[in-house]
């Protein structure tokens, strides 16, 4: 993906504007049956949006307050989900959602915080509990259920909360109980609403997939039939509908899978009046240059437009230590090589960009509570001056969604397994100043890491594998004399959609290899350490 292009939020119509293209925003084919997940600011959000499309049912991530008005132009919406939170629901200033929206008739599951809202907005009472419950609990299922069909009386749940609903709603009966006695889960059957205590979105609990898909299936009436490649007709003709005849788009890309899968859906939906852009800043991957171009002809792209603008990168570059600061003078400097080459490009009226979900999760533009994780993700803003409409037709799918298209479209398995890169390159697994010596060991050490996990069979076990370079030298011993070097650390998680990650516990002989490579071919390197810190606390690049 393009990540450093900035992106417009365009969730609306009006002259000289172009609709956002997104799966399910057909408003001629109300078939396509999603669920909304109101966002509460829960950290587990993005994993309830995920486990419903992993059971058969397009979701999305909507704002909190979300109107009734608002709620129709999204379309054949069969359920609504309550996320979970961060606040305390009695407290001045949590959010709440609109009420009319609870009484609207639809389907409603509200998850920890969420169970906690359906509590108090129906009369029921919500206090801190006698007990906080924090990790693994064990669940009582104390009477019948659609909730529950199916599965064992007793289940293990993963519990994060210290407000409890001490006592449900008149109407809502308790239909489980967690083993310190607090309400772990209620529902007033009649209405159709629904609640539990625990996350039933993460893995620690087992059997939480199993109760999301009885409230979809056995609930709210879902087909369950959803799967990531049926948007692909629906994304190449709403691109084929958009652009006129006489009208071009250009597409960045970067050798990704997002950017390069964009790419695929718009050359099939328009033909040769596509235009590739092609920018590489100095900041790529050992091959990448010639691995994009290769794959672009292979996609059969006729217009390839590839500029060696590393010279300008790096004289920008030179000096700069602060990591927002160098992805903001990446970000502008893109824009304007990027300016330049489409420019010369006659009647383009359309950028299209691989901007993915998670993306636009993390650069804040799914919901008011969500916070802005990175600054150089391609949805904070196209600078009006390129004068270009935008398409994005990638925005709504995660990661190993994109892969599942990709693979329909063809894409050689170079691109589609490739591990994902940053849109900044280089810089952002580049300590402090950005030099060429460091570009040079990093991109090095970058290289060894993956041939070795590929050569070990870890290679598709991760999510990334990689190394970075500290600002920080090492003293050591090279030849029997004293050597001062860098430190490069080795860095290798495995994620479902690199929103959280957890640090991957490889061999240690695998790590002894990667650190002799490392030492011994890669020159002024010293130290080599391996990280073992997921997401959070820490991101999984270096800065």
């Amino acid at each position: 993906m393009v990540g450093f292009i900035k992106g417009v939020k365009m969730e609306f119509f009006g002259e000289g504007r172009v609709k956002v293209l997104m799966p399910g925003k057909d408003s001629n084919s109300g078939a396509l049956e999603k669920v909304l997940i109101l966002d509460f600011g829960g950290q587990y959000t993005h994993l309830i949006a995920r486990r419903c499309r992993e059971v058969g049912v397009f979701s999305e991530i909507v704002p909190f307050n979300l109107s009734p008005e608002e709620l129709v132009n999204y379309g054949n919406v069969k359920a609504l989900i309550l996320s979970g939170g961060p606040r305390s629901v009695y407290e001045e200033g949590a959010p709440h959602p609109n009420k009319r929206l609870l009484e609207s008739g639809l389907p409603i599951f509200g998850i920890c915080y969420g169970h906690q809202l359906i509590g108090e907005q129906f009369g029921g009472k919500v206090l801190r509990g006698s007990k906080a419950e924090y990790g693994r609990v064990s669940i009582n299922i104390i009477g019948e259920s659609a909730l529950f069909a199916s599965l064992p009386k007793r289940i293990d749940a993963w519990m994060s909360h210290g407000d409890a609903v001490l006592e449900p709603p008149e109407g809502f009966k308790v239909t489980a109980v967690s083993e310190s006695n607090i309400i772990a889960a209620m529902e007033n059957a009649e209405k159709r609403i629904y609640s539990v205590q625990f996350h039933v979105e993460v893995k620690h609990t087992p059997l939480g997939r199993d109760v999301l898909r009885n409230f979809l299936r056995g609930v709210a009436g879902c087909r369950l039939d959803w799967r990531p490649t049926d948007v692909i007709d629906r994304m190449v003709k709403e691109v084929a509908d958009t652009v006129k005849e006489d009208e071009k788009v250009v597409c960045g890309v970067s050798g990704g899978v997002d950017s390069m899968t964009t790419a695929a859906i718009i050359q099939r939906a328009i033909g040769d009046r596509l235009h590739v852009i092609f920018i590489d800043h100095g900041l790529l991957r050992k091959g990448e240059r010639e691995l994009v171009l290769e794959s672009l002809k292979r996609l059969q792209i006729r217009n390839i437009h590839f500029i060696d603008a590393s010279e300008e990168f790096l004289a920008a570059l030179s000096g700069v230590r602060d990591p927002e600061e160098k992805r903001r003078i990446i970000g502008r400097l893109f824009i304007e090589v990027f300016e330049r080459a489409a420019a010369e490009i006659e009647d383009v009226k359309y950028l299209a960009q691989g901007t993915i979900y998670p993306d636009r999760v993390e650069s804040g533009a799914t919901g008011v509570l969500t916070s802005l994780i990175k600054s150089h993700h391609n949805v904070a803003g196209l600078p009006e001056k390129l004068g270009l409409k935008l398409i994005e037709p990638l925005r709504d799918l995660y990661k190993d969604e994109v892969r599942e298209v990709a693979k329909a479209l063809g894409l050689p398995s170079s691109v589609i397994n490739r591990h994902p890169f940053p849109g900044p390159g280089l810089a952002v697994r580049v300590d402090g100043e950005v030099t060429e010596e460091k570009l040079r060991i990093c991109r090095e050490a970058n290289a060894i890491v993956e041939e070795e996990f590929r050569r070990a069979g870890f290679y598709d076990s991760v999510w990334q594998a990689f190394a970075v370079v500290l600002d920080s030298k090492w003293v050591g011993v090279k030849g029997d004399a004293r050597s001062v070097g860098f430190v490069v650390i080795i860095r290798a998680v495995t994620s479902e959609d690199g929103m959280t990650a957890d640090w991957y516990p490889i061999p240690s002989d695998l790590v002894d290899r990667v650190s002799r490579r490392i030492t011994n071919e890669v020159e002024g390197v010293v130290m080599v350490a391996y990280a073992v810190t997921s997401k959070p606390p820490a991101t999984i690049e270096l800065c």
